[in-house]
C-alpha cells in the first residue's frame, strides 16, 4: 500500500469492456510522481488516499476481472504531509 493524492478526474471517452465503469483518478504520490487509479470508494480531488496495486488491486476494485494495476482503497482523513 501506497498513500497518494488526488490530484484530478480523468474522463474516458471510451474504455475497454473489462475496465469496468470506474471512476477513474489521477494521483500525485508523495515523491511528486503522476499515477492513475480506479476508484470504487468516490474519493473527491483534494483527499488523501492509500491505494493497492499489483495483482491485488484487480481483488480491491471488486472484481476480479478488471483490467487494474492501481485501486484507490481507502480516504486518509486528517493527513498532514511532512
Amino acid at each position: 500500500m501506497e498513500i497518494h493524492q488526488v490530484t484530478h478526474n480523468l474522463v474516458l471517452t471510451s474504455r475497454l469492456d473489462n475496465l469496468g465503469h470506474l471512476p477513474v483518478k489521477v494521483l500525485r504520490s508523495v515523491s511528486g510522481s503522476r499515477l492513475v487509479a480506479v476508484d470504487p470508494i468516490g474519493c473527491k480531488v483534494g483527499e488523501w488516499v492509500f491505494t493497492i496495486a499489483n495483482s491485488a488491486a484487480r481483488t480491491a476494485s471488486g472484481d476480479e476481472k478488471t483490467l487494474t494495476d492501481l485501486t484507490i482503497s481507502g480516504i486518509i482523513d486528517n493527513w498532514v504531509m511532512d
